[in-house]
């Protein structure tokens, strides 16, 4: 046990860089009485106690990486539901007011389930200090995102500038609880790291000081490794024929996912009507070891960066509570792509390790428009990538008119593969392919779509081979084979996937915009839309709206944007481990079959999955998403994210 005035100021952060030049100790004059010994502990070796008697909190304390360092949360969340969801005669709070409160935005620990979100910090009890001795906690880094509380006789106690330990409660040891007011957003800012430091002094001697270093946990968001515990939609109401459609879209999912062992019911989402419930929210979280190794864990509802999208209030006003908190980004420049901030632009390669990298917590893939340099809005990636353990990995999604990343890839567990998962891919070719094996066959006749009529729309009535015969059809998914084996190029490189591992989905795109009904909501060119209109609830919420034409502007020659022709199977919500619910498909039928969903099914359930189908053609298919945009799903964060 080292007793100099700066024990621990020398640090050596190997995650920041940071380093503080420690001060030359103080020695005590000759015949003078020993420096008294101060000494602060945390939960350095991560396993869920502080240890104050041994050795195995005590080494690399005042360093911090990805495998070692003591852990604290951001308290966001609000265990006493405490947070005003409406002003003053119900009128609607702005949306910073809403960010504004949390269990970290007072000063008071709001019970006992607020308590266990705090970690803990110890002062090994200081032998033999005169009853004239007095202590003082401060927190020279990270002081203006980092709260401590003392705990003392009369229960917790916010710690200040003016608080005064006394030489009692020296000697006896001390506990201190500390939360974050925020998750790190920009590491330029602040780095998500900070420093407690106990000053002890005596009067007539030198001050004597320790120093412990924690840093607040990273915000991650979940992959397909973890399993699903509870799925997200949205529920419209009304009699009208699309609600119906909706409502028994719900419905189906809820059976669904009771028969894939998820025991929690639906949240349904149903103020705002925004039946994208992948896209105005990325479910992530927090987490930390608490007591008895289990992890301490905050959710957190991480709200697109999409000021104006009113649906992800509700995720203050509804979910915001016990062990949920809501994250927004602010800074949003109009500029910057509506579109491409919708959450289904990002999901998660489950973790790997490749190239001398490794992300223990998986890795995030965003989409980018190339062509014209489109991106993500600035402040969610650098927030993102300020958590510094799943740096954003961007694919170019130029040629989709959403521009989505779950529109042609995703993840799948593979146990006992070497990486765990595998990824799934759309493959145009493959859909072409079926086609034309149809059309070998005599089917040519046969339609293309087998959806049926509903009472206020049409379903499409083009066959195969006028299908095939279209002016842009083979064409748009010629150009959309190419794009999508670019984007799996940097996926092999980035993770080192091989073919072995990749699960080829049979998919169709289809190209271009032309405005249908009076909103100028813009729908593909073929006949998906049948007779009928989109209802506005279809159209993203206004989403399309913002789809800006990009025909003729997009780079290169004969550049196009298109969306899927029939449903995109990987446009689905894995369930279970094993289970995957797809949209159906409505593909021909020849022989009593859908060609397209038994080569869905075949594919898959080569991939060792079991694979089940829903209908969403009216629901969501004709808004350009599928049942992934139309669904979220909250996952297992048990596993320690610090490790591989």
């Amino acid at each position: 046990m080292v007793t100099s005035t700066t024990r621990r100021t020398a640090l050596a952060l190997t995650a920041i860089g940071a380093v503080l030049v420690p001060a030359a100790p103080v020695s005590a004059a000759p015949g003078a009485p020993a420096p008294p010994s101060v000494d602060l502990r945390a939960d350095v070796d991560r396993d869920g106690r502080v240890d104050v008697t041994g050795t195995t909190d005590a080494a690399g304390e005042d360093t911090w990486n990805t495998a070692r360092g003591a852990v604290f949360l951001p308290n966001i969340d609000d265990d006493t539901k405490r947070c005003p969801t409406a002003g003053p005669g119900g009128k609607p709070l702005t949306d910073a007011a809403l960010a504004a409160c949390d269990d970290a935005s007072d000063a008071v620990i709001n019970g006992s389930a607020d308590l266990a979100d705090l970690a803990r910090v110890r002062a090994v009890p200081t032998a033999g200090l005169p009853a004239t001795a007095t202590g003082a906690v401060s927190v020279p880094a990270g002081g203006r995102y980092t709260r401590v509380f003392v705990k003392r006789a009369t229960g917790w106690a916010h710690v200040t500038g003016k608080t005064r330990l006394t030489a009692a409660e020296l000697r006896g040891g001390l506990e201190f609880a500390v939360e974050s007011t925020d998750i790190v957003r920009d590491s330029k800012v602040w780095d998500g790291r900070a420093v407690i430091r106990l000053t002890v002094t005596v009067p007539g001697r030198p001050a004597v000081k320790d120093d412990i270093t924690l840093r607040v946990a990273p915000l991650l968001t979940h992959h397909h490794l973890q399993k699903a515990q509870q799925v997200l939609v949205t529920k419209v109401p009304g009699k009208d024929d699309y609600a119906r459609g909706q409502q028994a879209f719900v419905n189906g999912l809820a059976k669904e996912v009771k028969a894939a062992g998820i025991g929690l019911p639906l949240v349904t989402f149903d103020k705002y009507e925004d039946i994208w419930a992948q896209d105005f929210v990325e479910p992530g979280y927090v987490s930390m070891t608490g007591p008895g190794g289990q992890r301490q864990i905050i959710r957190v509802m991480l709200r697109s960066a999409q000021p104006d999208r009113e649906a992800g209030r509700e995720l203050f006003e509804r979910m915001r509570g016990d062990g949920v908190g809501v994250v927004q980004v602010t800074g949003v420049r109009d500029s910057e792509e509506w579109t491409l901030n919708s959450m289904g632009n990002l999901e998660t390669i489950p973790p790997y390790t490749h190239g001398g990298r490794s992300f223990p917590a998986g890795r995030i893939i965003m989409g980018e428009r190339k062509d014209d340099g489109s991106k993500p809005a600035r402040a969610m990636r650098t927030m993102l990538a300020s958590q510094g353990l799943q740096d954003p990995l961007l694919l170019d999604t130029s040629w989709l008119h959403v521009g989505h990343v779950d529109e042609f890839v995703q993840f799948l567990p593979a146990p006992g593969t070497p990486r765990g998962w595998r990824l799934g891919i759309a493959d145009p070719e493959a859909g072409l392919k079926l086609l034309r094996d149809a059309q070998k066959a005599g089917h040519g006749g046969t339609r293309m779509f087998s959806v049926p009529d509903s009472p206020e729309r049409f379903a499409p009535k083009e066959t195969i081979a006028q299908a095939l015969a279209s002016k842009w059809l083979v064409a748009d998914n010629t150009m959309a084979a190419r794009r999508i084996e670019a984007n799996l190029a940097v996926l092999r490189r980035e993770t080192g996937v091989t073919d072995a591992e990749i699960v080829r989905v049979p998919a169709l795109y289809t190209r271009g915009t032309e405005p249908v009904g009076e909103r100028g909501d813009r729908m593909p060119r073929l006949s998906r839309l049948g007779a009928g209109q989109v209802p506005d609830v279809v159209a993203e919420h206004g989403q399309q709206k913002r789809l800006v034409r990009r025909d003729g502007r997009a780079a290169g020659p004969g550049a196009v944007m298109t969306s899927a022709y029939v449903p995109g199977a990987v446009n689905g919500i894995l369930l279970a481990g094993d289970r995957y619910l797809a949209p159906r498909q409505w593909g021909p039928v020849i022989g009593g079959k859908d060609v397209f969903n038994a080569a869905v099914t075949a594919a898959y359930t080569g991939a060792g999955m079991k694979v089940s189908y829903i209908d969403d053609w009216y629901t969501y298919h004709l808004g350009m998403g599928e049942v992934h945009c139309g669904t979220n799903t909250l996952r297992d964060a048990s596993a320690a994210w610090w490790k591989p």
